[in-house]
């Protein structure tokens, strides 16, 4: 008697082979990556990219989705900082940590996943880019 297939993949099989069919853009196409979505809100640059930026006037820090976080101080003054890569779990999650023993955070610095499901625990490691001085709409 010949051995049953998992029920994992059964349940799948039917979706794939839909999926496959309807010409999915998550199978089919030029193989170049879907380019990712304008970050929201939308930043105006209002200055010149930098490395580094002072931690004492980080107010908050917004993650915009998995390679955007804007870095907030008082007034309207942010910089939108675009992670060299994208940083799986950053959106959902909606928080990083970091640790630096300078007073700056700066593109050569790690930021860390903040995962809070099931308790406090560091996630992905991500990469900063260059820190653009924005105005960010409202």
């Amino acid at each position: 008697m010949p051995k049953a297939a998992p029920i994992a993949v059964l349940a799948l099989a039917p979706l794939l082979a839909a999926a496959l069919a309807a010409g999915s853009s998550a199978f089919a196409g030029s193989g170049k990556p879907r380019p990712r979505p304008e970050p929201s809100p939308a930043a105006r640059p209002v200055g010149t990219p930098t490395s580094c930026i002072p931690l004492n006037q980080i107010r908050e820090s917004k993650v915009r989705d998995d390679w955007t976080i804007d870095f907030v101080a008082a007034g309207k003054r942010a910089w939108r900082n675009t992670l060299t890569a994208r940083c799986p779990g950053l959106r959902i999650n909606n928080a990083i940590t970091y640790e630096t023993s300078l007073n700056q955070l700066c593109n050569t610095d790690i930021v860390y996943v903040l995962e809070t499901a099931g308790g406090i625990r560091r996630g992905a490691a991500c990469s900063l880019g260059q820190f653009v001085p924005v105005e960010l709409e409202r």
